[in-house]
């Protein structure tokens, strides 16, 4: 069940990123009077077909789901009728062809940004950001930063929340610079701290950046007593129950939820019997931790939160909400942050600074597009969002074959005022397809090792 629910999801998943991005294109052509013979979603032989419109394009639902196409009119693909020449792909002007061309991609960032507005509209409640202890020796630490203080700024800019601090502190260490933090504690006092990030290792943005600073969120003791589990997780397959209290873990006691968490992420993989009190009824329940890489450690886990109380629900959490206009505007910055942040890693990976062994595949999209799922539609539309602004960069790159390969081609073509030469584009077209092929064995190879290692 959980496996299906993963490709469900994950189809679902590539079926909504693939019709956004073509539609841009096929809107595109459109608005321009190209016409269009073929919008698919998928490659290979058609499952469904359908003609609509004036100009009955075919709408196809294709037997390969990875991708899809706009097939426009032109005349270098066949025939075309002498009254119908105008409408050919090939006879626009470059401005025109750059315009459709270069709207798939805006339509992936588009996506994004009505997503994240529409949540941003909606609320979330978010862990606001107070520090516990950090550990001696790490770079928080040595900014004399303290259990209790809550973050506001980061470099000037207003935090709200804990994600908000993850993000900002990820840019600063993957720039490798010293940023600023505007703090307050418990007793109202405001002060500034100087986090040092230039000697901060590039390989370790791929990690949990904040466990290596030293900044990790506070959490008020809690008693080892399940609140939500996560649909299809495993502790939810095992028969376990909201409100459920844990009492000992394979027969050594469990008194707070700290030591719960640390036995379950101690014993990846290995079945753990769990002592459960259910209202008035005692019983006994095996439960196997999923197993999950963080950083180069691996780790056990259940899928259950706890149990918080009112009075500390308040204490930890705080709900995020903009009016309409506001949303927008965070929504357009948290596109391009993401975006650009996407490119700079790019960047690193190419000159070493950072290993090519977190590029994903299909696999391991499917697997976030299965996780995300079972913890909400908010995760699951945040995982769209991500992973649309990664398609829309990837087809931005000047690779030819992709969408930002024929962008370069038609820049090359204002500059020198005549299309590229065939064969100059037949050459463009073999790189391109041999750098694409090398980032997709890159993708598989880490694919399948992260199946074999769990």
């Amino acid at each position: 069940m959980n496996f299906l629910h993963t490709i469900v999801a994950f189809i679902v998943a590539l079926g909504v990123l693939i019709v956004v991005h073509e539609y841009g294109h096929y809107l595109a052509a459109r608005l321009c009077r190209v016409k269009v013979l073929r919008f698919s979603v998928g490659f290979g032989r058609p499952l469904l077909l359908w003609r609509r419109g004036a100009d009955r394009t075919e709408w196809v639902i294709a037997a390969v789901p990875f991708g899809g196409y706009v097939k426009m009119l032109d005349e270098r693909e066949g025939p075309v009728a002498p009254e119908e020449a105008g409408r050919a792909f090939n006879r626009q002007s470059v401005w025109k062809r750059f315009f459709i061309v270069v709207a798939g991609p805006l339509f992936n960032f588009l996506f994004a940004i009505l997503v994240y507005a529409g949540l941003f509209m909606y609320g979330l409640p978010e862990a606001r950001p107070v520090l516990a202890e950090p550990p001696a020796g790490t770079p928080a630490a040595l900014a004399s930063l303290h259990a209790g203080d809550t973050v506001r700024a980061i470099g000037g800019e207003p935090v709200s929340t804990w994600q908000d601090v993850r993000w900002r502190v990820l840019q600063a260490a993957l720039q490798r610079e010293s940023v600023r933090l505007e703090t307050i504690d418990a007793a109202g006092h405001v002060a500034e701290a100087a986090l040092d990030l230039r000697g901060f290792p590039s390989d370790a943005v791929e990690g949990d950046v904040l466990e290596r600073v030293g900044m990790h969120l506070y959490r008020p003791p809690l008693e080892p007593v399940f609140g939500k589990l996560i649909a299809g997780g495993p502790a939810q397959r095992a028969g376990f129950a909201e409100g459920d209290r844990i009492l000992r873990v394979d027969g050594a006691p469990v008194d707070s939820w700290e030591a719960l968490v640390a036995a379950v992420r101690a014993h990846p993989g290995a079945t753990l019997r769990l002592s459960v009190q259910r209202g008035d009824k005692s019983m006994v329940i095996d439960v196997v931790p999923d197993t999950v890489n963080a950083g180069e450690e691996r780790i056990g886990r259940i899928g259950a939160a706890p149990l918080v109380p009112a009075s500390q629900a308040d204490m930890m959490l705080v709900r995020v909400k903009y009016g309409p206009l506001a949303s927008l505007g965070k929504a357009v910055a948290k596109t391009w942050d993401i975006s650009t942040f996407s490119l700079k890693m790019l960047g690193k990976m190419l000159i070493g600074e950072i290993s090519w062994k977190h590029l994903s595949g299909p696999v391991t999209i499917a697997d976030f597009a299965g996780q995300s799922a079972q913890m909400g539609w908010i995760s699951y539309l945040t995982f769209l969002s991500l992973i649309s602004i990664s398609l829309g960069v990837l087809n931005l790159l000047p690779i030819p074959l992709l969408d930002g390969g024929h962008l370069m081609y038609y820049a090359i073509e204002l500059v020198k005022g005549r299309p590229v030469s065939e064969r100059a584009m037949e050459l463009g077209q073999r790189v391109g397809l041999a750098l694409l092929l090398v980032m997709m064995a890159f993708a598989f190879y880490n694919d399948f090792n992260r199946l074999l290692t769990g």
